[in-house]
């Protein structure tokens, strides 16, 4: 509920004139993307070769654990398990994915503010948050977030996440497979760039305080929850081999994002908040993608197009390449 309150503020926070000018960011950023996923199974592969590792864990140590989350891992286990005789496949993929999201937690930030240091880059710094407050407000004025403004955003959001609910029925019952939050984030930009339009004095949450308000909230708290539930005392009793693959299953993300996504997307300020989300696409899941970019934005400036692609990119277009390239490997 809480990822869909968050995917939900950031559709409601998509101007159209944005969504227009991302059409060829998008198609860019899935390229990459899909290269990318390509290019983690065969270092994946090579890797489980060199060591001599079991070759059935080449999923879980690959796009199946690493870009596909704790979700993918646990849906593949059975069938890779079954395949290929392992007996502890669950195990290694979840610690995988586990430490997957930790080390993207951790060179997202620092990675994205290399590049803008170097290349001595910055954002709109507009009082029109997308997501994310200052943590400091001592420069904001105290009377711009009422209780009715933040009443009236969690009114639209339940409205929206109704609508969304309904829609993803529907759209069950023609046999396509959409997460929720997706489905949600798709009505959120529709529903905000035609009820403006049709009702012009009405007030709505789009760029509002309240609204980044209640999409950081939701974020911090999902992402408090999913850490504290995770066990992360299964990476202890993992062997040094496994740790040796997702050292350099590190070292080839970060390498990828600095010398090919940052100059491909454009080498400016919206690439370098893409890349720190690049990490949550490429080591982790796409909450800990939105909370690096958070995190960068926050203390550079907004960037409103790259909460938009990216979400789509790496919650929609990337599991079904991924579905595809898991089954190659365990057929």
């Amino acid at each position: 509920m809480l990822l869909l309150y968050f995917f939900t503020g950031i559709g409601l926070n998509a101007k159209l004139d944005d969504l227009v000018s991302g059409g060829r960011p998008l198609i860019l950023l899935l390229a990459l993307t899909l290269a990318y996923l390509v290019i983690q199974n065969l270092i994946a592969a090579g890797s489980v070769a060199a060591l001599g590792l079991p070759k059935g864990i080449t999923a879980f140590v690959g796009s199946a654990s690493l870009i596909g989350g704790h979700g993918t891992t646990i849906a593949w286990a059975p069938i890779i398990s079954e395949r290929f005789g392992l007996a502890n496949a669950l195990e290694v993929g979840i610690a995988t994915a586990t430490l997957g999201l930790v080390v993207a937690s951790l060179v997202g930030g620092p990675t994205a503010g290399l590049l803008i240091a170097r290349h001595n880059l910055a954002g709109s710094l507009a009082p029109d948050p997308v997501v994310g407050l200052p943590d400091d407000p001592a420069d904001k004025p105290v009377d711009d977030l009422s209780h009715i403004q933040l009443l009236r955003t969690v009114l639209v959001l339940n409205m929206v996440i109704l609508i969304g609910y309904a829609l993803d029925e529907v759209v069950a019952l023609t046999g396509v497979k959409l997460p929720l939050f997706v489905v949600c984030l798709l009505v959120g930009i529709v529903v905000t760039n035609t009820i403006p339009r049709m009702f012009p004095g009405l007030e709505w949450p789009t760029r509002t305080r309240a609204l980044a308000l209640v999409s950081d909230l939701s974020l911090n708290i999902f992402l408090a929850m999913s850490l504290m539930s995770m066990p992360l005392w299964t990476l202890g009793g993992l062997g040094l081999s496994l740790v040796v693959v997702l050292v350099a299953q590190t070292i080839a993300a970060v390498a990828y994002i600095v010398f090919v996504v940052f100059p491909t997307m454009g080498g400016n300020y919206e690439a370098a908040v893409i890349s720190a989300g690049f990490t949550g696409i490429s080591l982790g899941a796409t909450p800990t993608a939105i909370a690096n970019m958070t995190a960068v934005t926050k203390l550079h400036g907004a960037c409103a197009r790259a909460f938009i692609i990216l979400p789509l990119v790496s919650a929609f277009f990337i599991d079904i390449a991924n579905a595809l390239a898991i089954g190659f490997m365990v057929r």
